[in-house]
């Protein structure tokens, strides 16, 4: 039995510990808001917050979880960054076909709750392992860029 913290709420799974978190949280839990890409930690559909740093939940076995906070995209507009991100994404009409950016929204918050004014450089770097294959990465920088504004209680 693995027992963690998920969105708040504790959890216990009864499942294999070598599992990915993912399928844990799709299957198991029933939260299908973390998509699956690659299944090889390669192109951010999957990203989750294990104890608030993002992680790539396909490759991160369900054993490393034990005692941890998880926190998935149905959950993060429950903090005031998630929030602020997802109405940036909204205001910049981010998404199109909408299938990263679940993973795209959780690094931009991890982002945003360690940098709360990101350079250029620390996005690129942060979002670098989101791939996009509609290629909305303008409108992904503006919105971090509008969400940090937001949060340091500038105008839009």
């Amino acid at each position: 039995m693995i027992r963690f913290n998920l969105n708040g709420q504790s959890v216990s799974i009864d499942a294999d510990p070598d599992m990915p978190l993912l399928w844990a949280l799709r299957e198991d839990l029933e939260l299908t808001g973390t998509k699956f890409g690659c299944g090889a930690a390669l192109c951010g559909a999957c990203t989750v917050h294990l104890d608030g740093k993002a992680i790539r939940s396909c490759s991160t076995p369900l054993s490393l979880v034990e005692g941890k906070h998880v926190t998935t995209i149905e959950a993060v507009s429950a903090e005031r960054v998630g929030a602020a991100v997802q109405a940036a994404w909204v205001a910049h009409d981010v998404p199109q076909c909408g299938y990263c950016q679940s993973g795209q929204i959780m690094s931009a918050v991890a982002l945003l709750a360690q940098k709360p004014k990101p350079t250029d450089a620390d996005i690129d770097s942060a979002m670098s392992g989101n791939i996009c294959r509609c290629g909305t990465y303008n409108q992904i920088r503006a919105a971090i860029k509008d969400a940090a504004t937001t949060l340091s209680g500038g105008a839009r």
